[in-house]
């Protein structure tokens, strides 16, 4: 291991997980960007060279364990190591419990979850295969949601699948804090994204709402009055990756403004 940090974050072509890409990269990390497509990582990756760090990218899709190993392989393999993978990708599905089906509750529950699981997997192997540097933390930081800690109508197979990698996190937390790797996850609200403009999207078409009347009203009850940015989260994920949190693992924080409360 040489004393440069390398982070991989999945998800990183856009949204949050570029944002996410972009602060750890200021955080004086060397990345590697994994997404389905090659379209977005090579533009963030491009942002973080001209920074001044080093940016490797790999295309996989999470959904397939393999392909997530070898990403992290190679990511491990190119950069020298690896310090903190960051499980950030994820899709949403609108819709009543009552007229989801088949085909779209596995879907989603292959990407965020399974990708998730997968992710912890790979991380793991990568961190085990590793000489350990004395008194240094590896880390898996997984993506989850407001809607894993509260259970939103229309949003109801898509907040399972959220509660299901905070389950993930206590457990893969317990499993591996013996080994010196902590696993956290962070918990997103409204951030102004594509992510949420579908959202907003598929609520009108099912409940008549107009279009951005509800991305409004989500906004509307945020104790500090605004949606949140990529960036809102990418500086939380930066503790959950930094030294400082060192001393935590199992949890998932909220980071949505004041809108959930726990």
């Amino acid at each position: 291991m040489n004393d440069v940090r390398v982070a991989l974050v999945t998800g990183a072509g856009r949204g949050i997980g570029a944002g996410i890409a972009r602060r750890l990269a200021a955080d004086g990390f060397d990345l590697a960007l994994v997404d389905l497509t090659a379209d977005g990582i090579d533009a963030v990756a491009s942002e973080i060279r001209d920074a001044g760090r080093r940016a490797v990218t790999v295309t996989a899709d999470v959904t397939d364990r393999a392909a997530v190993f070898a990403a992290v392989d190679a990511a491990a393999a190119e950069l020298g190591g690896l310090d903190v993978v960051v499980n950030n990708a994820g899709i949403a599905l609108v819709g009543t419990i009552a007229e989801a089906t088949e085909a779209e509750v596995a879907r989603l529950w292959s990407v965020n979850v399974n990708g998730v699981l997968w992710g912890i997997q790979a991380a793991t192997a990568a961190f085990r295969a590793q000489d350990r540097t004395e008194g240094r933390v590896r880390k898996i930081i997984n993506a989850s949601s407001i809607a894993g800690h509260d259970g939103f109508a229309m949003l109801g197979p898509y907040s399972a699948t959220k509660f299901a990698v905070r389950a993930l996190t206590q457990a893969a937390a317990r499993e591996l804090a013996s080994e010196g790797i902590t696993v956290n996850a962070y918990c997103p609200g409204v951030v102004g994204t594509d992510m949420w403009v579908e959202i907003d999207r598929r609520f009108a078409e099912l409940t008549g709402a107009a279009v951005g009347e509800t991305y409004d009203k989500f906004v509307g009850g945020i104790a500090l009055g605004r949606a949140q940015t990529p960036d809102d989260v990418a500086a939380f994920v930066s503790y959950l990756a930094g030294p400082d949190s060192d001393y935590m693992t199992g949890q998932a924080g909220l980071i949505d403004g004041g809108l959930v409360f726990r």
